[in-house]
Protein backbone atom coordinates (compact mmCIF):
# COMPACT_ATOMS: atom_id res chain seq x y z
CA UNK A 1 0.00 0.00 0.00
CA UNK A 2 1.81 3.49 -0.59
CA UNK A 3 2.32 5.33 2.41
CA UNK A 4 0.27 7.86 1.49
CA UNK A 5 -2.57 5.98 1.51
CA UNK A 6 -1.39 4.61 5.17
CA UNK A 7 -1.38 8.14 6.02
CA UNK A 8 -4.55 9.04 5.06
CA UNK A 9 -6.57 5.90 6.83
CA UNK A 10 -5.49 6.77 10.11
CA UNK A 11 -6.33 10.68 9.30
CA UNK A 12 -10.09 9.05 8.43
CA UNK A 13 -10.45 7.36 11.29
CA UNK A 14 -9.31 10.01 13.17
CA UNK A 15 -11.87 12.29 11.80
CA UNK A 16 -14.68 9.57 11.73
CA UNK A 17 -14.35 8.56 15.80
CA UNK A 18 -14.00 12.47 16.53
CA UNK A 19 -17.17 13.55 14.91
CA UNK A 20 -19.36 10.52 13.98
CA UNK A 21 -18.78 6.94 15.92
CA UNK A 22 -17.24 5.59 19.02
CA UNK A 23 -14.22 2.93 17.98
CA UNK A 24 -16.31 0.18 18.72
CA UNK A 25 -18.66 1.18 15.82
CA UNK A 26 -15.72 1.88 13.66
CA UNK A 27 -14.92 -1.87 13.91
CA UNK A 28 -18.36 -3.40 13.37
CA UNK A 29 -18.66 -0.95 10.24
CA UNK A 30 -15.03 -0.90 8.60
CA UNK A 31 -13.44 -4.43 10.06
CA UNK A 32 -16.35 -6.69 10.24
CA UNK A 33 -18.72 -4.79 7.86
CA UNK A 34 -21.29 -5.24 9.65
CA UNK A 35 -22.98 -2.30 8.73
CA UNK A 36 -26.49 -3.48 10.25
CA UNK A 37 -25.49 -3.18 13.85
CA UNK A 38 -28.55 -0.87 15.03
CA UNK A 39 -26.54 0.49 18.37
CA UNK A 40 -24.19 1.78 16.03
CA UNK A 41 -26.49 2.67 13.22
CA UNK A 42 -28.39 5.25 15.86
CA UNK A 43 -25.51 6.26 17.38
CA UNK A 44 -24.52 7.66 13.82
CA UNK A 45 -27.58 8.98 12.88
CA UNK A 46 -27.71 10.76 16.03
CA UNK A 47 -24.41 12.38 15.36
CA UNK A 48 -25.23 12.93 12.16
CA UNK A 49 -28.38 14.76 12.71
CA UNK A 50 -27.02 16.63 15.44
CA UNK A 51 -24.27 18.33 13.54
CA UNK A 52 -27.23 19.37 10.82
CA UNK A 53 -29.37 21.11 14.03
CA UNK A 54 -25.66 22.70 14.35
CA UNK A 55 -25.63 23.71 11.24
CA UNK A 56 -29.42 25.23 10.86
CA UNK A 57 -29.17 27.34 13.96
CA UNK A 58 -25.51 28.74 14.30
CA UNK A 59 -24.31 29.19 10.63
CA UNK A 60 -27.85 29.66 8.80
CA UNK A 61 -27.89 33.53 10.08
CA UNK A 62 -24.35 34.07 8.59
CA UNK A 63 -25.03 34.30 5.02
CA UNK A 64 -28.68 36.05 5.20
CA UNK A 65 -26.49 38.74 7.47
CA UNK A 66 -23.45 38.91 4.78
CA UNK A 67 -26.33 39.81 1.69
CA UNK A 68 -27.78 42.51 3.78
CA UNK A 69 -24.77 43.89 4.64
CA UNK A 70 -23.13 43.12 0.98
CA UNK A 71 -26.66 44.46 -0.81
CA UNK A 72 -26.61 47.61 1.30
CA UNK A 73 -30.27 46.51 1.63
CA UNK A 74 -33.11 44.63 3.32
CA UNK A 75 -35.69 44.25 1.14
CA UNK A 76 -38.10 41.08 0.97
CA UNK A 77 -36.87 40.17 4.67
CA UNK A 78 -40.13 40.42 6.86
CA UNK A 79 -39.53 42.07 10.16
CA UNK A 80 -42.45 40.10 12.07
CA UNK A 81 -40.85 36.55 11.13
CA UNK A 82 -37.39 37.51 12.17
CA UNK A 83 -38.93 38.62 15.42
CA UNK A 84 -40.86 35.23 15.74
CA UNK A 85 -37.70 33.49 15.25
CA UNK A 86 -35.36 35.62 17.58
CA UNK A 87 -38.41 35.23 20.32
CA UNK A 88 -38.22 31.44 20.17
CA UNK A 89 -34.52 30.75 20.26
CA UNK A 90 -34.30 33.42 23.42
CA UNK A 91 -37.17 31.03 24.80
CA UNK A 92 -35.38 28.15 24.42
CA UNK A 93 -31.74 29.97 25.74
CA UNK A 94 -33.48 31.20 29.30
CA UNK A 95 -35.79 27.42 29.75
CA UNK A 96 -31.71 26.05 29.53
CA UNK A 97 -30.39 28.49 31.56
CA UNK A 98 -32.85 28.54 34.32
CA UNK A 99 -33.32 25.09 34.61
CA UNK A 100 -29.09 25.23 34.74
CA UNK A 101 -28.04 23.31 31.74
CA UNK A 102 -24.63 23.20 31.09
CA UNK A 103 -23.78 25.84 28.44
CA UNK A 104 -22.93 22.46 25.90
CA UNK A 105 -26.08 21.79 25.71
CA UNK A 106 -27.31 25.47 24.51
CA UNK A 107 -24.74 26.91 23.54
CA UNK A 108 -25.36 27.33 19.97
CA UNK A 109 -28.76 29.19 20.92
CA UNK A 110 -27.02 31.53 22.26
CA UNK A 111 -24.92 32.20 19.26
CA UNK A 112 -27.73 32.13 17.00
CA UNK A 113 -30.25 34.76 19.01
CA UNK A 114 -27.03 36.98 18.99
CA UNK A 115 -26.77 36.56 14.98
CA UNK A 116 -30.83 37.00 14.83
CA UNK A 117 -30.58 40.11 17.05
CA UNK A 118 -28.28 42.01 14.50
CA UNK A 119 -30.04 40.97 11.51
CA UNK A 120 -33.14 42.58 13.23
CA UNK A 121 -31.06 45.92 13.54
CA UNK A 122 -29.48 45.64 10.23
CA UNK A 123 -33.16 45.37 8.90
CA UNK A 124 -34.21 48.02 10.43
CA UNK A 125 -31.30 50.77 9.67
CA UNK A 126 -32.09 49.66 5.76
CA UNK A 127 -35.21 50.52 6.04
CA UNK A 128 -34.31 54.05 7.15
CA UNK A 129 -35.47 53.55 10.88
CA UNK A 130 -32.31 52.98 13.12
CA UNK A 131 -33.62 54.80 15.63
CA UNK A 132 -36.12 52.13 15.51
CA UNK A 133 -33.70 49.30 15.41
CA UNK A 134 -31.59 50.13 18.80
CA UNK A 135 -34.54 50.82 20.37
CA UNK A 136 -35.88 47.72 19.83
CA UNK A 137 -32.35 45.96 20.46
CA UNK A 138 -32.06 47.66 23.97
CA UNK A 139 -36.09 46.40 24.60
CA UNK A 140 -34.96 43.04 23.67
CA UNK A 141 -31.60 43.10 26.18
CA UNK A 142 -34.35 44.04 29.01
CA UNK A 143 -36.43 41.41 27.94
CA UNK A 144 -34.02 38.83 27.81
CA UNK A 145 -32.41 39.93 31.31
CA UNK A 146 -36.21 39.75 32.67
CA UNK A 147 -37.16 36.27 31.11
CA UNK A 148 -33.65 34.79 32.39
CA UNK A 149 -34.36 35.86 35.81
CA UNK A 150 -35.48 34.86 38.99
CA UNK A 151 -38.07 37.53 38.68
CA UNK A 152 -39.87 35.53 35.66
CA UNK A 153 -41.87 32.82 37.22
CA UNK A 154 -40.77 28.77 36.29
CA UNK A 155 -43.98 28.32 34.86
CA UNK A 156 -44.27 31.11 32.60
CA UNK A 157 -40.74 30.31 30.95
CA UNK A 158 -41.98 26.24 30.43
CA UNK A 159 -45.15 27.62 28.68
CA UNK A 160 -43.07 30.02 26.41
CA UNK A 161 -40.64 27.11 25.58
CA UNK A 162 -43.50 25.20 25.17
CA UNK A 163 -44.66 27.21 22.56
CA UNK A 164 -41.01 27.60 20.86
CA UNK A 165 -41.93 25.69 17.33
CA UNK A 166 -45.24 27.55 16.91
CA UNK A 167 -43.34 30.53 17.31
CA UNK A 168 -40.74 29.32 14.07
CA UNK A 169 -43.72 27.98 12.47
CA UNK A 170 -45.73 31.48 12.57
CA UNK A 171 -42.31 33.39 11.61
CA UNK A 172 -42.01 31.11 8.54
CA UNK A 173 -45.68 31.89 7.94
CA UNK A 174 -45.10 35.60 7.93
CA UNK A 175 -42.04 35.51 5.38
CA UNK A 176 -43.56 32.91 3.36
CA UNK A 177 -46.48 35.54 2.85
CA UNK A 178 -44.39 38.49 2.64
CA UNK A 179 -42.94 36.65 -0.40
CA UNK A 180 -46.13 35.20 -2.01
CA UNK A 181 -47.55 39.14 -1.32
CA UNK A 182 -44.50 41.20 -2.96
CA UNK A 183 -43.94 38.33 -5.59
CA UNK A 184 -40.36 38.34 -5.51
CA UNK A 185 -37.94 36.88 -2.22
CA UNK A 186 -35.48 40.30 -2.61
CA UNK A 187 -32.56 40.20 -0.55
CA UNK A 188 -33.69 36.79 1.40
CA UNK A 189 -30.37 34.53 1.45
CA UNK A 190 -31.16 30.89 -0.63
CA UNK A 191 -28.45 29.51 1.66
CA UNK A 192 -29.92 30.82 5.02
CA UNK A 193 -33.02 29.09 4.13
CA UNK A 194 -31.31 25.90 2.84
CA UNK A 195 -29.39 25.79 5.96
CA UNK A 196 -32.64 26.26 8.03
CA UNK A 197 -34.20 23.69 6.24
CA UNK A 198 -31.26 21.39 7.29
CA UNK A 199 -31.72 22.03 10.75
CA UNK A 200 -35.44 20.98 11.08
CA UNK A 201 -34.69 18.04 9.00
CA UNK A 202 -32.08 17.03 11.59
CA UNK A 203 -35.07 17.61 14.52
CA UNK A 204 -37.90 15.53 12.72
CA UNK A 205 -34.87 12.38 11.78
CA UNK A 206 -33.46 12.63 14.83
CA UNK A 207 -36.86 12.03 16.91
CA UNK A 208 -37.79 9.61 14.50
CA UNK A 209 -33.98 7.95 13.78
CA UNK A 210 -35.22 4.77 15.57
CA UNK A 211 -38.30 3.95 13.46
CA UNK A 212 -35.87 4.76 10.44
CA UNK A 213 -33.00 2.16 11.68
CA UNK A 214 -35.98 -0.66 11.85
CA UNK A 215 -37.20 0.61 8.68
CA UNK A 216 -33.94 0.20 7.34
CA UNK A 217 -33.48 -2.98 8.68
CA UNK A 218 -36.90 -4.35 7.44
CA UNK A 219 -36.09 -3.00 4.13
CA UNK A 220 -33.23 -5.54 4.26
CA UNK A 221 -34.85 -8.52 5.14
CA UNK A 222 -37.80 -7.86 2.44
CA UNK A 223 -34.95 -7.88 0.08
CA UNK A 224 -33.56 -10.76 1.15
CA UNK A 225 -37.08 -13.01 1.54
CA UNK A 226 -37.35 -11.81 -2.42
CA UNK A 227 -33.76 -12.72 -3.16
CA UNK A 228 -33.72 -16.08 -1.50
CA UNK A 229 -37.46 -16.74 -2.01
CA UNK A 230 -36.55 -19.76 -4.45
CA UNK A 231 -33.67 -21.30 -2.41
CA UNK A 232 -36.19 -21.04 0.38
CA UNK A 233 -38.68 -22.71 -1.23
CA UNK A 234 -36.95 -25.79 -2.33
CA UNK A 235 -35.01 -25.98 1.15
CA UNK A 236 -38.40 -26.27 2.79
CA UNK A 237 -39.60 -28.78 0.22
CA UNK A 238 -36.71 -30.90 0.87
CA UNK A 239 -36.97 -30.47 4.79
CA UNK A 240 -41.07 -31.72 4.01
CA UNK A 241 -39.87 -34.86 1.59
CA UNK A 242 -37.59 -35.50 5.12
CA UNK A 243 -40.01 -35.64 7.31
CA UNK A 244 -42.06 -37.53 5.46
CA UNK A 245 -39.17 -40.22 4.45
CA UNK A 246 -38.77 -40.58 8.23
CA UNK A 247 -42.50 -40.78 8.65
CA UNK A 248 -42.55 -44.07 6.42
Amino acid sequence: MDSSDEGSMPRLKEFLLTFFMPEKCYDHFFLYFNFMHVPCLKIVLSKIMGILILVGIVIAPLPQIWKVLWSGGSNGLCMTSIFLELLAISTHAAFCYTQKFPFGAWGESLFALIQIAVLALLVQHYQGKTIKGVCFLALYCGFMFFLASPLTPVSVVWTLHEWNVLLVIAGRFFQARSNFRWGHTGQLSALSVFLALLGSLGRIFSSLQLHAVACCCSVVILAQVLMYWSKSMINSEKERQLEKDKAE
